[in-house]
């Protein structure tokens, strides 16, 4: 790769990180191929049936984290980035929206603690929190306190690409109402055109317009994202107002 192919932030980089602007991505392979035949009656069950499940206590403590930093913000911007990872996203939508609080979620620590190492330096204002935590819990206590957003991030979340994985996806999860409830601006990414055109489908199925596009990003936003386009994969998103 010659120099003018590597992204303009990652040239300083030691060579000792090549993971992040080199690809070796292979496409999704499933047994799936097409909307999944039970995706209507998983996703308007969860709509009549509210999920139960008791909160563990680091969920607790994890949402406790994230109320006592909010209220420390003078932010009036309200934006979850759910499954951050490394969190690039997080700090890149930090610096794209000053005006806000951004909460970046995850439940690796081990992806969460290569973010000061990698990307501390993108942003200095500091108008977001990384944060280990599951977000089927976090959604659900954001949504029982009132919380209201006004962009949802959902880039790169794991495809679960088998057919019996339906219930694993966000579309197919008892989560799905959450997201929803949560409101805002969602907008979901993939490299996996039939798992943006499947979230599309349940959101049409709750009532909300939506549909999958294509679409080429100007700079990549995720070391995912990197990835998959050096790699010449097409890349799917979604964007829907849940407002």
């Amino acid at each position: 790769m010659n120099d003018a192919s590597v992204p303009a932030h990652l040239k300083d980089r030691k060579p000792s990180q090549p993971e992040l602007y080199v690809s070796n991505s292979k496409s999704i392979i499933s047994n799936q191929t097409g909307i999944h035949d039970k995706l209507e009656a998983v996703v308007r069950r969860h709509l009549s049936s509210p999920f139960r499940r008791p909160f563990p206590e680091f969920s607790l403590q994890a949402f406790e984290q994230a109320r006592q930093w909010l209220n420390t913000q003078s932010a009036t911007t309200l934006i979850f980035d759910s499954y951050c990872g490394v969190g690039e996203s997080t700090a890149a939508l930090a610096k794209q929206h000053p005006e806000a609080a951004i909460i970046g979620l995850d439940k690796s620590l081990h992806r969460l603690d290569k973010h000061d190492e990698h990307y501390s330096d993108t942003n200095n204002e500091k108008n977001y929190l990384l944060l280990r935590a599951d977000v089927d819990d976090f959604w659900r206590l954001a949504v029982q306190a009132g919380w209201k957003l006004d962009y949802h991030y959902l880039f790169y979340p794991n495809p679960w690409p088998k057919s019996h994985h339906l219930k694993r996806r966000c579309q197919g999860s008892p989560l799905f109402p959450s997201l929803l409830q949560l409101g805002g601006q969602l907008e979901l990414r993939s490299n996996w055109d039939l798992y943006v055109k499947e979230f599309a489908a349940a959101l049409n199925i709750a009532g909300h317009p939506a549909e999958a596009l294509e679409f080429n990003p100007d700079a990549p936003i995720t070391p995912f994202e990197r990835k998959y386009q050096l790699a010449g994969q097409t890349l799917w998103r979604c964007v829907c107002s849940l407002n």
